[in-house]
């Protein structure tokens, strides 16, 4: 009987063991499935946030709009598609595309670095289609798409681009319709200055570079920033460039037409030649530029003032040295009411406003800082802290960054460069030694 017993025991732990492997081995099955549904999952990258034009003949009519890419007719457009991987392997394409109307058809080349393929394009209705395996290197991905042949008036509507494959896993591109716009614009980058005292500052001085072929339309690069609004210069067309100074209202709108009379900016006074009104869209406030010819490669120089008028209100002057000008030339001065106070909150920024223009390198380099302060001290200022905006920090896109390059603090931004610098990283140059000199009582 014990002899049984002792049978039917092992027996009975033999048949648990067995269902036991049995399970881990469905276990084992069951995570190599769902690892291979990840693997084989692909991403959406809508053209609408993640691609732009970056080659257009005269007269091509391509666009980027919010259900893609639309009027692709001419065959030396190229119309390019980024997004980041983390690691080098390789990627699966497809395309979503159509063409129309019905019964027309194209031939296209698909091309990522040298290596490049021809798809054919049929049908009125969006579907996908195969482009084929891809290897890629980590950071930022470009697929370049060009027009080969056509029946129709029209190579394809576009909207998409499929990834998937090993390289893909946690790609990062803008997923989020509501960034599509600043995605493409691209984010923009700072410098916060640190301010070696806690005396009134009255004076803000600084000089701003931009190096020969970084001046891209739609670049604001602007080099005297403050708690109050900012200071520096624009590309705005191929034809005009300015010199640009606004002060926020302290009436929070993106509308200017809505800030009441007691909360508007007001012009003290203003340079010859210099455009003054409001602006919105990014709040609201006074705003002045002088339409100016800067010109690449040339070190400029910016000075701000901060200066309550002991009724309660604060006046914010700039000036900027322009040698063609007789010198120091001022862009303008505004009162900003309910708010008494000397300058805070220095930093510099870089950024593009043309999302058209979003794919392109934009850099600047910011030199011989310095803050006055109201007892008449100069003090030079070296050291920063590189910080981005919501674009980056909601992981839609990266290429942005800032630092110090021989003894000057840079910003850089566009062009989906892989390098990456660490938000919030901390950075500083050797401090001038020679501050400036301005006889303040004879500026315009």
């Amino acid at each position: 009987m014990k002899n049984s017993i002792k049978l039917l025991a092992l027996l009975s732990l033999f048949f648990h063991v067995m269902v036991s492997c049995a399970k881990i081995q469905d276990v084992a099955v069951a995570n190599v499935s769902t690892s291979a549904q990840v693997n084989s999952s692909s991403y959406e990258v809508a053209l609408a946030g993640n691609a732009f034009v970056t080659s257009r003949p005269t007269g091509a009519s391509e666009i980027i709009n919010n259900a893609g890419l639309a009027n692709w007719n001419n065959a030396a457009t190229i119309i390019s598609i980024y997004f980041r991987v983390e690691h080098a392997g390789d990627v699966q394409l497809k395309l979503k595309a159509k063409v129309a109307p019905a019964n027309n058809s194209s031939k296209i080349r698909v091309a990522i670095g040298n290596t490049a393929r021809e798809i054919d394009l049929a049908g009125a209705d969006f579907k996908d289609y195969d482009l084929g395996t891809f290897t890629v290197q980590a950071g930022y991905v470009k697929v370049d798409l060009q027009g080969i042949s056509k029946t129709g008036g029209y190579f394809a509507d576009v909207s998409h681009l499929l990834v998937s494959g090993a390289a893909s896993a946690n790609l990062l591109y803008a997923n989020d319709p509501a960034y599509y716009y600043w995605a493409r614009r691209g984010p923009s980058s700072h410098m916060q200055y640190t301010i070696p005292t806690n005396e009134p500052v009255q004076y803000y001085y600084g000089e701003m570079t931009v190096p020969v072929g970084e001046d891209a339309i739609g670049s604001y690069f602007m080099s005297n920033g403050f708690s109050e609004g900012y200071f520096g210069i624009q590309v705005n067309s191929s034809t005009e460039r300015r010199i640009l100074f606004s002060v926020w209202s302290p009436y929070s709108t993106d509308n200017p037409n809505e800030i009441p009379e007691s909360q508007r900016i007001t012009l003290n006074k203003k340079g010859q030649d210099v455009y003054t009104g409001e602006f919105g869209n990014e709040g609201s406030g006074g705003q002045s530029y002088l339409r100016y010819n800067w010109t690449a490669g040339t070190t400029y120089k910016f000075l701000l003032k901060g200066q309550p008028d002991g009724t309660g209100s604060t006046d914010f002057s700039a000036w900027v040295y322009l040698e063609d000008k007789g010198g120091w030339f001022l862009i303008a001065s505004f009162k900003r009411p309910q708010l008494s106070k000397y300058l805070t909150g220095f930093y510099s920024f870089l950024e593009n406003f043309n999302p058209n223009e979003g794919y392109i390198d934009r850099k600047v380099n910011f030199t011989n800082r310095w803050v006055r302060t109201a007892a008449g001290n100069w003090l030079p200022v070296n050291a920063a802290r590189f910080t981005v905006d919501a674009t980056y920090n909601a992981r839609q896109r990266i290429d942005a960054i800032g630092g110090v390059e021989n003894n000057k603090f840079y910003l850089r931004m566009g062009s989906f460069f892989s390098t990456v610098v660490a938000p919030n990283s901390n950075f500083s140059v050797q401090a001038p030694t020679v501050a400036p000199v301005i006889d303040f009582n004879s500026l315009p």
